[in-house]
């Protein structure tokens, strides 16, 4: 397979100006002003899956932001690999804890500051870029499909209705994403599971109005103070989530598969240096890694009302206003534990204030058999350009589509994701290694060579 080394080697700085393009492409799904980026990074992508080789491309409108497909089929009775991504990305914000400007990328030290360069810009181009060398050195030895969404950072609220109108369209036999993180370049892992979301929007209302906090203060209850202590008591002292019924329906992991997880190197001195904290926080009778995986989480993940501007205000607020977020663990459902979220908040209103919640959006947790033929080939692709094989790992993160993926295609997912957790995803200075990119480049054939062989 040196031929593949050789035009990946001779194209590098190509494959790699191509991706800063992309990165430039401001397409932040979540706010209205970038609709019209957001069809230009999708006709971007498409093209560049054209130049890659695909024979067939299109970008199909959705009632939000428009879907991406590509297919190269060079033989029907061969298998098919379809592979997700997404080109959408978080907002930027805070723009002035940015390094350099989020959509004028850079390379420090090795590594792309952009936003989008890990999560997913980086990662999907990779399999454009993979296809682009398979074709040009004739050593494809699956047909391959493309399906890049759009919206996959705002929950992906249209693509269960395109999946289930496209079934024959997108008819594969695995899927294939690169959307995870890998423990280290110097400990490759694969992740073979991602954790479900549940995503609320609280509102707390007092008085009709804001008020004067030295007339009313004392008097009336403050809607934040009151948001406060209901957020507060959502854990008890051992950092368990005291909402109702909230652990019903979770499945404890094995003392294997944590006998497993312990193996992973780990350097808590490390995590918090990196960080900047000095002690961590979590459930207790849980390691790190195990809080990030295999358990259930409810945090906070903004909270804002009344006076932040400059200087000081002082006022009693009529509204406070929190998003919360819930990750998910096998068997756990999106749907049940946002109902038992919502009821929670309205159900403890405190007297004085009137509570709302509403959900924002949610994704089922999803597990990968570690003996499916197709994690073996993943495995087997790592270890053939890494030189070691890859510990198997449960991801923190959320990826909503991949419950969805099964139900309505009937495909087993595989992960083969090349970021790191340090890479600042939905971070300033988000980052991606530029050896990552390319390792990701070299790997990605193997996979559809080493799954082609045993289908």
């Amino acid at each position: 397979m040196q031929v593949w080394k050789e035009y990946q080697q001779e194209h590098k700085d190509r494959f790699l100006n191509e991706l800063l393009d992309l990165l430039r492409i401001p397409s932040v799904s979540a706010r209205g002003e970038h609709k019209e980026d957001m069809i230009r990074c999708a006709e971007a992508v498409e093209k560049s899956l054209k130049e890659a080789g695909a024979d067939t491309t299109a970008i199909y409108p959705t009632a939000g932001h428009p879907i991406v497909y590509g297919e190269k089929i060079i033989d029907a009775s061969k298998p098919t690999v379809l592979v997700y991504g997404h080109y959408d990305v978080q907002p930027a914000d805070p723009l002035e804890l940015w390094h350099s400007g989020p959509f004028e990328p850079v390379i420090k030290d090795g590594k792309i500051y952009a936003r989008g360069a890990c999560d997913d810009k980086g990662q999907f181009y990779m399999h454009v870029k993979a296809l682009e060398t398979m074709v040009r050195t004739n050593s494809l030895h699956c047909n391959v499909k493309f399906l890049i969404e759009g919206e996959e950072e705002v929950g992906s609220p249209n693509l269960a209705t395109f999946v289930k109108a496209n079934k024959a369209l997108l008819k594969a036999d695995v899927i294939l994403i690169s959307d995870t993180s890998m423990l280290s370049m110097d400990t490759p892992s694969i992740d073979i599971g991602v954790r479900g979301l549940s995503y609320i929007e609280v509102e707390v209302t007092g008085p009709n109005r804001d008020l004067h906090s030295g007339v009313y203060g004392g008097a009336v209850a403050n809607p934040i103070t009151m948001l406060a202590k209901m957020i507060a008591a959502c854990h008890d002292e051992n950092n368990h989530i005291t909402i109702p019924g909230f652990y019903d329906d979770v499945v404890a992991a094995s003392s294997e598969e944590r006998a497993k997880m312990a193996q992973a190197p780990f350097s808590e001195e490390e995590y918090k240096k990196d960080l900047g904290i000095q002690s961590l926080w979590g459930e207790k009778g849980y390691t790190t890694n195990e809080r990030t995986g295999i358990r259930p989480t409810l945090e906070l993940n903004g909270i804002w009302g009344g006076y932040t501007g400059e200087g000081a205000k002082t006022v009693l607020p009529s509204k406070a206003f929190a998003k919360i977020s819930c990750r998910l663990v096998p068997n756990m459902s999106s749907e049940k534990i946002t109902k038992k979220i919502l009821d929670y908040f309205t159900s403890m209103a405190p007297e004085g204030v009137t509570v709302k919640a509403a959900e924002h959006h949610g994704g089922e947790p999803y597990m990968t058999p570690i003996d499916s033929h197709e994690y073996r080939a993943a495995a087997k692709a790592i270890e053939t350009t890494f030189g070691k094989e890859p510990i198997p790992v449960r991801g923190g993160g959320s990826i909503p589509i991949c419950a969805l993926f099964e139900k309505e295609l009937g495909l087993k997912i595989v992960f083969m994701g090349f970021g790191l957790d340090s890479d600042n995803l939905h971070s300033p200075n988000e980052k991606y290694d530029v050896f990552n990119f390319y390792k990701g480049i070299e790997t990605i054939p193997y996979f559809h060579q080493y799954y082609a062989e045993g289908k």
